[in-house]
């Protein structure tokens, strides 16, 4: 993996990122206007709602603050490098890190198994969805990966990775910074621009889409025409009647 890493070094660090980067909107966009009503997350949570909060919330929580964590050294390293200046902070930053990791590698199994065990999951979820939910998986196992075994990551990130990514944006690409990583931290760079690249045919490109319009939609009347059950008619008698 190594030599192939070594090889194809400008295809996967160069080409590879770009490409993502172009396809991301551009399909994005495309998608929004042809066929708006794919943004949708089809209401999984109305199915088991109780294992799809016990999948979803930590996969959610941790996902979040790990993302947090490589925009804080991605947007300002010489602050974070400040802050690993004194070891005791370095340690409780790394044992943070990889805490939320592991929490958002649970979450992950768990809503994988959740859609691979219900039937009605698995006929809204499409092959690119599988193919997505797959890469973040292995993104999430080589993110633990190199926390074990690559250590102090959040220092090296914003020494290393940082300069290699501000390179592509300015678009003066820089490999040199990359070129000594080990194989576990390079596989993570390209599994996550894979993720990018495929992630507009997924579903889960909803996320793109705020629902700004509810800030100040007027609130909706729901009323409820069919007889209600008797159970609940007599509830709603004894109510009345304490009332």
């Amino acid at each position: 993996m190594a030599w192939f890493l070594e090889k194809y070094e400008t295809i996967l660090f160069v080409i590879l990122p770009y490409f993502a980067l172009v396809t991301l909107p551009f399909v994005s966009i495309i998608r929004y206007k042809r066929r708006p009503f794919t943004y949708t997350s089809r209401a999984s949570q109305t199915i088991e709602n109780r294992r799809h909060f016990l999948a979803v919330v930590p996969f959610h929580i941790g996902i979040l603050v790990v993302l947090v964590g490589h925009l804080l050294a991605f947007f300002i390293p010489g602050g974070l490098l400040a802050w690993n200046s004194r070891p005791i902070r370095l340690y409780a930053l790394e044992v943070t890190g990889l805490a939320f990791a592991v929490l958002t590698l649970v979450g992950m199994v768990a809503v994988i198994a959740r859609r691979l065990g219900n039937d009605n999951l698995k006929q809204v979820t499409t092959t690119m969805d599988w193919v997505l939910y797959a890469l973040l998986l292995v993104q999430v196992i080589l993110g633990v990966s190199v926390a074990v075994f690559n250590r102090w990551g959040s220092s090296w990130f914003a020494t290393v990775l940082t300069p290699y990514l501000w390179s592509l944006f300015a678009l003066r690409p820089d490999t040199s910074f990359i070129t000594g990583l080990p194989t576990l931290t390079k596989l993570h760079i390209v599994n996550a621009y894979l993720i990018f690249l495929i992630f507009p045919y997924t579903r889960l490109v909803h996320m793109l889409v705020a629902p700004f319009p509810y800030i100040w939609r007027k609130p909706q009347v729901v009323r409820w025409y069919r007889p209600a059950p008797s159970g609940v008619a007599a509830a709603s008698k004894g109510f009345e009647t304490r009332a």
